[in-house]
């Protein structure tokens, strides 16, 4: 059961950003704190990744954790209410992500997922992410 009426579900589902989350904007600003500039959402890429470094032929994924069922995280748990609907739904985003992200390989791009989570919980450690991913 539900905890909000089908009104108020539909107002709160209707205020989720697809771009220029709060995660993604805080990755960018780490980015360009360390002096990386970037493009974003480039519709000639597959799954046009959130940010891009055409520079270095790197991209960034920035994941909500319940949208794309973050395995390891209490938000990447699916719905009991109308469960099946909700089931085909991420399981669909899930399976484009790996295609998107096979293709972008495919063509020769470095390819890096983070969480909305981690991000949220630690910066530095993504920080740390985002420098391992630019020294390889």
């Amino acid at each position: 059961m539900d905890i909000w009426t089908k009104e108020k579900r539909s107002y709160v589902m209707s205020k989720i950003q697809s771009k220029d989350t709060t995660p993604e904007k805080k990755v960018r600003g780490l980015l360009h704190h360390m002096g990386y500039r970037f493009r974003l959402h480039l519709k000639n890429l597959p799954g046009k990744p959130d940010i891009v470094l055409p520079k270095y032929r790197k991209v960034i994924f920035v994941h909500g954790c319940f949208w794309h069922m973050h395995k390891n995280c209490i938000d990447g748990k699916i719905p009991r209410t109308n469960y099946e609907i909700w089931k085909t739904k991420f399981e669909k985003n899930i399976k484009r992500d790996k295609i998107n992200i096979k293709k972008l390989k495919k063509e020769n791009w470095k390819v890096l997922v983070l969480w909305e989570c981690e991000i949220e919980k630690d910066t530095e450690k993504v920080k740390n992410k985002l420098m391992h991913f630019f020294s390889k």
